[in-house]
């Protein structure tokens, strides 16, 4: 299993520009250092009663972790594809992939809170169809030259980007079962028919955080299920969660601490025990258990997020949980 890490680019209260520098500056190289590739996370506003602050601009922290970090992946996790506008975004990926050397990641998905689609001119009702259009124009756009399209939300006209990257980069395609949680249940509790295709059609599934994970395991098993139907390849398996990795195999004082850091990064609208079973919380070798059993599910990839700018998550990661599970 190949691990990454989410950045930690929170926009924490009173952020300075020293923390935000270091925060990604210090983890990018550390991650480097072991083999971690990067992904970042995209909330453009504060959704106040699921997460307690929003996330530096996941391109702009892309580019900084990339540029003190050849060595691994960077990739976006995900991009909330339709508050983008497609020329701008190709563009934008073009040099990104070019500049990084071909280690850009694209993860995308459909985004699910109402101001940020307002806020950015488009309807949440929207969501799915512009995130296949957009999802559609952006691949033609990096491959193809004079490319004209007249769809629902946008029109391009005879429109080459230039210089295109060597090759498409991978698309990772975000979705899955969740558990309800009230006002925020935009999303249904079962993996629903367009994003089945949507995922289809991708290199890799990165199967969310916020389900349970015999939800995800169910997903992956209905994902081939539907490849086979549809005489296709399946994507790639992967997974991304939250944690913070504390280093003693006592659950309680683990549950104890991580409580903590969740809450500053979560905020408390959600209760303890739905966050439980949303992420991954617990001792190194609970967590450890639900890797291996992910792994052994199918799972090749795995993202996780500390709920924390320590670096030492990095090390913790790296020396302790990445050997138990490969090992």
């Amino acid at each position: 299993m190949k691990f990454a890490a989410w950045i930690p680019s929170y926009s924490y209260p009173g952020l300075d520009y020293e923390r935000a520098r270091q925060d990604v500056d210090t983890f990018a190289k550390k991650a480097n250092g072991y083999g971690i590739d990067l992904w970042t996370i995209d909330h453009l506003l504060h959704a106040p009663g699921l997460y307690g602050m929003s996330w530096l601009e996941p391109l702009h922290v892309c580019t900084w972790a990339a540029a003190v970090a050849p060595d691994v992946w960077v990739g976006t996790g995900i991009l909330v594809l339709p508050t983008r506008h497609p020329v701008m975004l190709a563009k934008e990926i073009a040099t990104i992939d070019l500049l990084y050397g071909g280690r850009f990641q694209f993860g995308i998905g459909p985004g699910w809170y109402g101001p940020e689609f307002e806020a950015t001119g488009t309807k949440l009702k929207e969501r799915g169809k512009r995130t296949d259009e957009i999802l559609h124009i952006v691949r033609r756009l990096l491959t193809e030259d004079s490319v004209t399209h007249e769809g629902e939300f946008y029109k391009v006209e005879d429109v080459t980007i230039e210089p295109r990257p060597l090759k498409m980069p991978n698309v990772w395609v975000a979705g899955g079962s969740r558990i309800p949680d009230g006002a925020f249940d935009n999303d249904v509790p079962v993996l629903a028919k367009t994003v089945q295709n949507r995922i289809l059609g991708a290199d890799w599934w990165l199967s969310r955080c916020s389900g349970k994970q015999e939800w995800v395991k169910r997903d992956w098993q209905l994902i081939q299920e539907k490849a086979a139907d549809a005489g296709t390849t399946p994507p790639r398996f992967g997974h991304c969660n939250f944690t913070m990795l504390v280093d003693t195999n006592d659950g309680d004082e683990a549950r104890s601490i991580q409580h903590k850091y969740f809450e500053e990064v979560m905020g408390t609208h959600r209760s303890r025990e739905h966050l439980e079973e949303s992420y991954m919380f617990g001792s190194i070798d609970e967590i450890i258990e639900r890797l291996i059993d992910l792994k052994d599910g199918g799972c090749e990839y795995v993202v996780l997020g500390p709920t924390s700018d320590e670096p030492e998550q990095l090390d913790i990661l790296a020396e302790v949980v990445m050997p138990a599970v490969n090992g």
